[in-house]
């Protein structure tokens, strides 16, 4: 008999591709049963599978080959752990209310060339006046900080991570901001965003192309999806802002864990981050799929003594309007829409989905301090436990049209919302 594997997915359009490549005919080759369990239409859901429920003997290429009747679904083989041997399938699929899907895993020793639709550019120099190189990791120590440098090391400020509906960067240098690239194509951006035709760091990236631009203020924020700590009643940023030399972070250890046509994965380790007089030891996972005007981060600290309380920011300058809040699904979406981008130019939409089960309300940040110009979803944390949530950003300008309407917007982020609950039966036979 052969042994059955069934388990459920809260998981989140396959575009479908034929591929013409050798494919493992084993009789082995595994059947993936996903049956949508909920009344929803589902849109590119998001799929992990963990390389022991496929089995080691079932594994015959390097390349996995999904097949749904007679089209192909784009997957990818993620290496999440660095141990040189990938331990996740991941891929995304549509779904009709209540439709089952079963599909064909194959393999093959051939790359498919799948449509790349998730990506991250990350550069560096190593000093001022030398060119920027492409890396996919970085250790920063806590004296080694822009300020204190006295040059930008870091190309767009650090790692910049998209798909095929949105960008986003994360600020390296100490200050930890998440900002947000508007696109207007769904192809991915140039490599040379952020350095000029010399190698040289340069802030070119504020201006509009073809593609699109940085379109998000941060000031003292920390952007859209970034987190802080409250302990007694004090808000404690994750790292310093633009002036300070010296970070609070000990050593940040950064790293590109997975980059494929479905699927983008970036790591943060931030050791003996000093809050409040303590240390902690925190680590930061952010994932991105084709489809979604988002991101998710995961996040989990060691060092919780039980007087914290975890904070999910969402920037508010340049907001006039009410922050709306709405329970929908599993999470509780904050969610903002005004011209929320540089002198108040264009219309955007953010927000954040936090898990409804853990969530304290919300405060706004004061107009001074280390941490400002934010709403803050206050988080249960517990120490070591993963907190994970999502940061969403669509702007007038985007691939898909509609979002310069602020019901358009929130029942895009409602409805994304449910989607992400919904359960997904995964058999694997």
């Amino acid at each position: 008999m052969k042994k059955r594997v069934s388990f459920y997915l809260p998981i989140t359009l396959v575009v479908t591709l034929l591929v013409s490549c050798k494919v493992s005919q084993n009789k082995s080759e595994k059947t993936i049963v996903l049956k949508n369990s909920s009344s929803l239409a589902l849109s590119q859901k998001a799929f992990s599978i963990k390389r022991e429920n496929i089995g080691e003997s079932n594994i015959k290429g390097d390349f996995p080959i999904l097949l749904f009747k007679t089209d192909t679904i784009p997957a990818q083989t993620n290496d999440l752990n660095g141990d040189g041997k990938w331990d996740e399938l991941f891929f995304t699929a549509d779904f009709q209310p209540k439709e089952e899907k079963i599909v064909q895993l194959k393999w093959s020793n051939t790359d498919p060339k799948f449509t790349v639709k998730t990506s991250v550019r990350f550069g560096k120099r190593e000093g001022k006046n030398l060119p920027v190189h492409p890396d996919t990791q970085e250790i920063l120590m806590a004296d080694q900080v822009h300020k204190k440098l006295g040059y930008q090391k870091y190309q767009t400020d650090g790692p910049t991570w998209e798909n095929d509906k949105v960008g986003f960067r994360h600020y390296l240098d100490g200050r930890n901001s998440k900002d947000v690239f508007g696109k207007k194509l769904p192809g991915i951006t140039p490599e040379n965003v952020g350095i000029n035709s010399k190698g040289a760091v340069e802030d070119n990236y504020h201006v509009m192309y073809d593609w699109g631009r940085d379109i998000f203020p941060v000031g003292n924020s920390v952007g859209l999806g970034g987190y802080a700590l409250l302990i007694d009643n004090k808000i404690n940023r994750l790292g310093i802002l633009g002036n300070d030399t010296i970070n609070t972070i000990e050593r940040t250890t950064f790293k590109i864990v997975a980059e494929g046509p479905v699927n983008s994965v970036l790591s943060y380790h931030y050791q003996n981050w000093n809050a409040s007089g303590n240390l902690y030891q925190v680590q930061e996972t952010t994932s991105i799929w084709p489809g979604m005007y988002g991101y998710k981060n995961t996040v989990s600290i060691d060092g919780i003594k039980g007087k914290e309380t975890f904070l999910a920011a969402i920037s508010n300058l340049n907001n006039k309007n009410p922050l709306q809040v709405i329970k929908a699904g599993d999470w509780i979406c904050l969610i903002q829409h005004d011209y929320l981008t540089y002198e108040r130019q264009w219309i955007l939409g953010t927000a954040i989905l936090v898990p409804a089960n853990i969530y304290q309300g919300c405060i706004e940040a004061p107009k001074t301090g280390q941490l400002t110009d934010s709403y803050l979803a206050k988080l249960k944390v517990d120490n070591k436990k993963e907190i994970s949530y999502y940061a969403i950003a669509a702007w007038e300008l985007s691939v898909d049209k509609g979002f310069n309407d602020s019901a358009f917007f929130t029942n895009y982020v409602t409805n994304l919302a449910k989607q992400l609950s919904a359960k997904v039966k995964v058999e694997i036979k």
